[in-house]
């Protein structure tokens, strides 16, 4: 039997503690630039790049973990990309909620990136892999 196709990892769904729901929202809208697609109720928001869709619902966390997943990539267009978009992070991160945990950082693989922490904890990695 042949393996079906895939097309890639196109959607993640994240759950969001109430608090700060709305920061998060605003995150990925505001900061990052995805599009509200469907916001059916106001505990869930569909966004999407483009090519990416990503779900937020709004739910407590239990344990306080933000989640299981260890983080969520961002790929861009090149390492003076990443240099960019973690300057703007850092000088609106306040407004943003968002904490940069890591600086930027070039990989033993040639790729660069650096780590920032959305409004409701989760790890999101800036990305250029050349």
């Amino acid at each position: 039997m042949t393996r079906p196709a895939l097309v890639g990892l196109r959607h993640l769904a994240l759950r969001v503690p109430t608090a700060t729901f709305d920061a998060t929202v605003a995150f990925y809208r505001d900061a990052v630039g995805m599009a509200v697609q469907w916001q059916p109720d106001p505990d869930n928001v569909y966004l999407s790049s483009g090519t990416d869709n990503l779900a937020l619902h709004r739910g407590e966390i239990e344990g306080g973990v933000a989640s299981s997943l260890d983080h969520l990539g961002l790929f861009v267009p090149s390492a003076n990309e990443v240099e960019a978009w973690h300057s703007w992070i850092a000088a609106n991160a306040t407004s943003l909620g968002a904490v940069i945990v890591q600086p930027v950082k070039l990989h033993r693989d040639g790729a660069t990136s650096f780590y920032v922490r959305d409004p409701a904890g989760h790890l999101v990695q800036f990305l250029h892999v050349p």
